[in-house]
Protein backbone atom coordinates (compact mmCIF):
# COMPACT_ATOMS: atom_id res chain seq x y z
CA UNK A 1 0.00 0.00 0.00
CA UNK A 2 1.74 2.96 -1.02
CA UNK A 3 2.36 5.89 1.59
CA UNK A 4 -0.39 8.85 1.29
CA UNK A 5 1.21 12.39 1.02
CA UNK A 6 -0.74 15.30 3.48
CA UNK A 7 0.19 18.66 2.99
CA UNK A 8 -0.39 21.04 6.20
CA UNK A 9 0.16 24.65 7.05
CA UNK A 10 0.86 26.81 9.48
CA UNK A 11 -1.01 30.05 9.74
CA UNK A 12 1.73 32.54 8.88
CA UNK A 13 2.60 30.25 5.48
CA UNK A 14 -0.85 29.67 4.57
CA UNK A 15 -0.50 31.76 1.02
CA UNK A 16 2.37 29.88 0.01
CA UNK A 17 1.51 26.70 0.83
CA UNK A 18 -1.69 26.85 -0.79
CA UNK A 19 0.43 27.49 -4.22
CA UNK A 20 2.79 24.74 -2.79
CA UNK A 21 -0.37 22.66 -2.66
CA UNK A 22 -2.01 23.36 -6.21
CA UNK A 23 1.67 22.40 -7.94
CA UNK A 24 1.68 19.53 -5.97
CA UNK A 25 -1.94 18.37 -7.02
CA UNK A 26 -2.87 17.92 -3.37
CA UNK A 27 -5.42 19.88 -1.41
CA UNK A 28 -4.55 21.50 1.66
CA UNK A 29 -5.15 19.09 4.76
CA UNK A 30 -7.22 20.81 7.18
CA UNK A 31 -5.76 22.33 11.03
CA UNK A 32 -7.89 23.93 13.68
CA UNK A 33 -6.03 26.17 16.09
CA UNK A 34 -8.36 26.55 18.78
CA UNK A 35 -7.26 30.08 20.72
CA UNK A 36 -7.97 31.25 24.81
CA UNK A 37 -8.42 34.29 25.69
CA UNK A 38 -5.18 35.09 27.13
CA UNK A 39 -3.34 33.94 23.71
CA UNK A 40 -2.61 30.64 24.49
CA UNK A 41 -3.70 28.35 21.43
CA UNK A 42 -3.82 24.65 20.22
CA UNK A 43 -3.25 23.35 16.91
CA UNK A 44 -5.17 20.18 15.40
CA UNK A 45 -5.49 17.83 12.56
CA UNK A 46 -9.14 17.68 11.33
CA UNK A 47 -8.49 14.38 9.58
CA UNK A 48 -6.52 11.51 10.11
CA UNK A 49 -2.71 11.72 9.34
CA UNK A 50 -1.88 7.97 10.42
CA UNK A 51 1.02 6.36 8.40
CA UNK A 52 0.95 8.90 6.08
CA UNK A 53 3.97 11.33 5.18
CA UNK A 54 2.90 14.42 6.71
CA UNK A 55 4.52 17.70 5.33
CA UNK A 56 3.96 21.23 7.62
CA UNK A 57 4.31 24.53 5.57
CA UNK A 58 5.24 27.36 7.94
CA UNK A 59 7.94 29.93 7.77
CA UNK A 60 9.75 30.78 11.47
CA UNK A 61 8.95 34.53 10.76
CA UNK A 62 7.98 37.12 13.80
CA UNK A 63 5.59 36.76 15.64
CA UNK A 64 7.36 34.06 17.66
CA UNK A 65 3.71 32.78 17.37
CA UNK A 66 4.91 31.01 13.99
CA UNK A 67 7.62 29.05 15.54
CA UNK A 68 5.95 27.86 18.21
CA UNK A 69 2.85 26.55 15.86
CA UNK A 70 5.05 24.40 13.82
CA UNK A 71 6.19 23.02 16.85
CA UNK A 72 2.67 22.36 17.94
CA UNK A 73 1.75 20.97 14.90
CA UNK A 74 4.94 18.51 14.17
CA UNK A 75 3.82 17.18 18.46
CA UNK A 76 0.48 16.51 17.29
CA UNK A 77 1.18 14.75 14.00
CA UNK A 78 3.83 12.32 15.97
CA UNK A 79 1.23 12.07 18.58
CA UNK A 80 -1.26 10.63 15.60
CA UNK A 81 0.88 8.06 14.31
CA UNK A 82 2.23 10.09 11.56
CA UNK A 83 4.81 7.53 9.45
CA UNK A 84 7.08 10.81 8.50
CA UNK A 85 7.26 14.32 9.78
CA UNK A 86 8.67 17.01 7.47
CA UNK A 87 9.11 20.68 8.43
CA UNK A 88 8.92 22.62 5.35
CA UNK A 89 10.31 26.15 6.41
CA UNK A 90 11.05 28.47 3.68
CA UNK A 91 12.60 31.06 5.97
CA UNK A 92 14.17 29.73 8.96
CA UNK A 93 13.86 32.38 11.35
CA UNK A 94 16.98 32.81 14.32
CA UNK A 95 19.60 31.74 11.57
CA UNK A 96 21.18 35.41 12.15
CA UNK A 97 22.50 33.92 15.72
CA UNK A 98 24.25 30.88 14.61
CA UNK A 99 27.61 31.63 16.40
CA UNK A 100 29.29 33.00 19.96
CA UNK A 101 30.55 36.16 18.75
CA UNK A 102 30.78 37.64 22.25
CA UNK A 103 30.59 36.33 25.78
CA UNK A 104 27.03 35.41 27.35
CA UNK A 105 25.20 35.03 23.90
CA UNK A 106 23.05 32.52 23.18
CA UNK A 107 23.14 30.70 19.85
CA UNK A 108 19.35 30.50 19.05
CA UNK A 109 19.55 28.79 15.59
CA UNK A 110 21.06 25.62 17.21
CA UNK A 111 18.30 26.15 19.75
CA UNK A 112 15.63 25.88 17.47
CA UNK A 113 17.00 22.98 15.96
CA UNK A 114 17.14 21.44 19.36
CA UNK A 115 13.59 22.30 19.96
CA UNK A 116 12.42 20.84 16.26
CA UNK A 117 14.06 17.26 16.60
CA UNK A 118 12.51 17.43 20.41
CA UNK A 119 9.14 18.07 18.83
CA UNK A 120 9.35 14.99 16.46
CA UNK A 121 10.27 16.40 13.62
CA UNK A 122 11.96 13.72 10.66
CA UNK A 123 13.14 15.77 8.10
CA UNK A 124 13.43 19.88 7.62
CA UNK A 125 13.55 21.04 3.79
CA UNK A 126 14.38 24.76 4.33
CA UNK A 127 15.75 27.75 1.62
CA UNK A 128 19.23 29.64 1.78
CA UNK A 129 19.89 29.21 5.52
CA UNK A 130 22.07 32.64 6.92
CA UNK A 131 25.02 30.08 7.11
CA UNK A 132 25.06 26.97 5.84
CA UNK A 133 26.94 25.18 8.26
CA UNK A 134 23.35 25.73 10.04
CA UNK A 135 22.54 22.40 8.90
CA UNK A 136 25.03 21.02 10.94
CA UNK A 137 23.11 21.81 13.97
CA UNK A 138 20.33 19.01 13.39
CA UNK A 139 20.17 15.98 14.16
CA UNK A 140 18.08 14.65 11.18
CA UNK A 141 18.11 15.15 7.68
CA UNK A 142 18.21 18.77 5.84
CA UNK A 143 17.15 19.35 2.53
CA UNK A 144 18.78 22.94 1.92
CA UNK A 145 17.40 24.38 -1.00
CA UNK A 146 19.00 27.08 -3.13
CA UNK A 147 17.37 30.74 -4.70
CA UNK A 148 19.29 30.54 -7.32
CA UNK A 149 17.10 28.39 -8.76
CA UNK A 150 14.61 31.06 -8.88
CA UNK A 151 17.44 34.10 -9.92
CA UNK A 152 19.38 33.31 -12.21
CA UNK A 153 16.88 32.98 -15.11
CA UNK A 154 15.78 36.48 -13.70
CA UNK A 155 19.03 37.86 -14.25
CA UNK A 156 19.32 36.20 -17.21
CA UNK A 157 16.02 37.47 -18.43
CA UNK A 158 17.29 41.15 -17.84
CA UNK A 159 20.03 41.09 -20.35
CA UNK A 160 22.58 43.27 -18.58
CA UNK A 161 25.59 44.10 -20.89
CA UNK A 162 28.08 44.92 -17.38
CA UNK A 163 26.68 42.84 -14.83
CA UNK A 164 28.70 43.12 -12.02
CA UNK A 165 28.21 40.89 -8.81
CA UNK A 166 28.27 42.43 -5.39
CA UNK A 167 28.51 41.26 -2.17
CA UNK A 168 26.51 44.00 0.39
CA UNK A 169 29.23 42.71 3.22
CA UNK A 170 32.13 40.62 3.60
CA UNK A 171 29.42 37.84 5.04
CA UNK A 172 28.06 37.78 1.43
CA UNK A 173 31.47 37.13 -0.29
CA UNK A 174 31.10 33.44 -0.88
CA UNK A 175 27.60 34.18 -2.45
CA UNK A 176 28.66 36.68 -4.38
CA UNK A 177 31.47 34.86 -5.90
CA UNK A 178 29.83 31.88 -6.77
CA UNK A 179 26.86 34.46 -9.08
CA UNK A 180 30.12 35.94 -10.44
CA UNK A 181 31.73 32.66 -10.92
CA UNK A 182 28.47 31.43 -13.19
CA UNK A 183 27.79 34.73 -14.78
CA UNK A 184 31.49 35.06 -15.72
CA UNK A 185 31.06 38.66 -14.12
CA UNK A 186 33.60 40.89 -12.39
CA UNK A 187 32.72 41.16 -8.62
CA UNK A 188 32.83 43.90 -5.83
CA UNK A 189 32.77 43.88 -2.28
CA UNK A 190 30.95 46.74 -0.06
CA UNK A 191 32.52 46.55 3.32
CA UNK A 192 29.96 47.65 6.32
CA UNK A 193 31.27 48.16 9.97
CA UNK A 194 27.65 48.24 12.35
CA UNK A 195 27.86 50.39 15.84
CA UNK A 196 25.40 47.50 16.78
CA UNK A 197 22.64 45.13 15.38
CA UNK A 198 20.43 47.30 11.95
CA UNK A 199 22.70 50.52 12.49
CA UNK A 200 25.86 51.12 10.19
CA UNK A 201 28.55 53.28 10.99
CA UNK A 202 31.02 53.02 7.46
CA UNK A 203 30.59 51.74 4.32
CA UNK A 204 33.32 51.32 1.53
CA UNK A 205 33.46 49.79 -2.09
CA UNK A 206 35.96 46.92 -2.54
CA UNK A 207 36.54 47.09 -6.91
CA UNK A 208 35.33 49.25 -9.11
CA UNK A 209 31.44 49.97 -10.01
CA UNK A 210 32.20 52.70 -12.92
CA UNK A 211 29.65 51.96 -15.74
CA UNK A 212 28.39 48.39 -14.34
CA UNK A 213 25.01 47.05 -13.94
CA UNK A 214 25.02 45.80 -10.34
CA UNK A 215 23.84 43.67 -8.48
CA UNK A 216 24.00 42.74 -4.70
CA UNK A 217 23.15 39.28 -3.79
CA UNK A 218 21.54 38.50 0.02
CA UNK A 219 20.11 36.18 2.13
CA UNK A 220 17.92 38.85 4.09
CA UNK A 221 16.71 41.99 3.61
CA UNK A 222 15.64 43.42 7.00
CA UNK A 223 15.63 46.78 7.84
CA UNK A 224 17.14 47.71 3.93
CA UNK A 225 19.59 50.02 5.93
CA UNK A 226 22.45 48.35 4.51
CA UNK A 227 20.85 48.18 0.78
CA UNK A 228 19.78 51.59 0.43
CA UNK A 229 23.33 53.04 1.63
CA UNK A 230 25.21 50.57 -0.41
CA UNK A 231 23.48 51.41 -3.79
CA UNK A 232 23.42 55.30 -3.31
CA UNK A 233 27.03 54.36 -2.50
CA UNK A 234 27.52 52.44 -5.79
CA UNK A 235 25.31 54.95 -7.97
CA UNK A 236 28.05 57.85 -6.56
CA UNK A 237 30.58 55.43 -7.79
CA UNK A 238 29.81 55.50 -11.61
CA UNK A 239 27.52 52.63 -11.24
CA UNK A 240 24.81 52.53 -14.38
CA UNK A 241 22.47 50.76 -12.57
CA UNK A 242 21.65 48.91 -9.56
CA UNK A 243 19.85 45.93 -8.44
CA UNK A 244 19.44 43.34 -5.24
CA UNK A 245 18.13 40.10 -5.39
CA UNK A 246 17.47 39.01 -1.18
CA UNK A 247 16.06 35.52 -0.87
CA UNK A 248 14.00 36.39 2.60
CA UNK A 249 11.93 39.97 2.40
CA UNK A 250 11.83 40.76 6.21
CA UNK A 251 11.09 44.34 5.78
CA UNK A 252 10.95 45.10 9.14
CA UNK A 253 10.61 48.94 10.79
CA UNK A 254 11.25 51.58 8.09
CA UNK A 255 12.32 49.04 5.47
CA UNK A 256 9.72 50.02 2.81
CA UNK A 257 10.03 53.71 3.08
CA UNK A 258 13.93 53.21 2.47
CA UNK A 259 13.31 51.06 -0.75
CA UNK A 260 11.26 53.43 -2.09
CA UNK A 261 13.48 56.60 -1.49
CA UNK A 262 16.82 54.33 -2.48
CA UNK A 263 18.70 53.97 -5.55
CA UNK A 264 17.84 50.80 -6.52
CA UNK A 265 16.23 49.96 -10.04
CA UNK A 266 14.33 47.33 -8.13
CA UNK A 267 14.66 44.39 -5.33
CA UNK A 268 14.04 41.17 -5.98
CA UNK A 269 12.80 38.66 -3.42
CA UNK A 270 10.72 35.47 -2.98
CA UNK A 271 7.86 34.85 -1.68
CA UNK A 272 9.26 33.06 1.46
CA UNK A 273 8.07 36.03 3.87
CA UNK A 274 4.40 37.67 2.53
CA UNK A 275 5.22 41.05 1.61
CA UNK A 276 3.21 44.22 1.73
CA UNK A 277 1.51 45.16 -1.65
CA UNK A 278 2.25 48.77 -3.32
CA UNK A 279 5.81 49.23 -3.66
CA UNK A 280 6.83 49.47 -7.42
CA UNK A 281 10.31 48.31 -6.70
CA UNK A 282 9.87 45.68 -4.89
CA UNK A 283 9.68 42.26 -7.48
CA UNK A 284 8.29 38.71 -5.77
CA UNK A 285 9.31 35.76 -7.50
CA UNK A 286 7.88 32.43 -5.67
CA UNK A 287 9.58 29.26 -4.74
CA UNK A 288 6.37 26.96 -4.64
CA UNK A 289 7.07 25.37 -7.60
CA UNK A 290 10.59 24.58 -6.44
CA UNK A 291 8.87 23.47 -3.02
CA UNK A 292 6.61 21.62 -4.48
CA UNK A 293 9.29 19.63 -7.03
CA UNK A 294 11.11 19.24 -3.47
CA UNK A 295 8.78 17.75 -1.73
CA UNK A 296 7.70 15.32 -4.36
CA UNK A 297 11.11 14.06 -4.55
CA UNK A 298 11.55 13.65 -0.98
CA UNK A 299 8.40 11.24 -1.21
CA UNK A 300 9.72 9.24 -4.00
CA UNK A 301 13.45 9.10 -2.10
CA UNK A 302 14.67 10.96 -5.14
CA UNK A 303 17.46 13.12 -5.41
CA UNK A 304 17.24 16.69 -5.10
CA UNK A 305 20.18 17.91 -6.96
CA UNK A 306 18.13 18.22 -9.98
CA UNK A 307 16.26 21.21 -8.43
CA UNK A 308 19.73 23.23 -8.17
CA UNK A 309 21.64 25.57 -10.72
CA UNK A 310 25.20 25.19 -10.40
CA UNK A 311 26.56 28.80 -9.44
Amino acid sequence: MARQVKLFSGTGSRYLAEQIADIYGTPIGEVNVSRFSDGEFSPSFDESVRGCDVFLIQSTCAPIENLFELLLMIDAAKRASAHYITAVIPYFGYARSDRKDKPRVAIASKMVANLLSAAGVTRVMTMDLHAPQIQGFFDVPVDHLDASTIFVPYIKSLNLDNLLIAAPDMGGVHRAREYAKFFNAEMAIIDKHRKRANEIESMQIIGDVAGKDVILVDDIVDTAGTLSKASQLVMEHGAKSVRAFCTHPVLSGSAYERIANSALTELIVCNTIPVKSGNEKINVLSVSELFAKAIHKVYAYESISPLFVKV
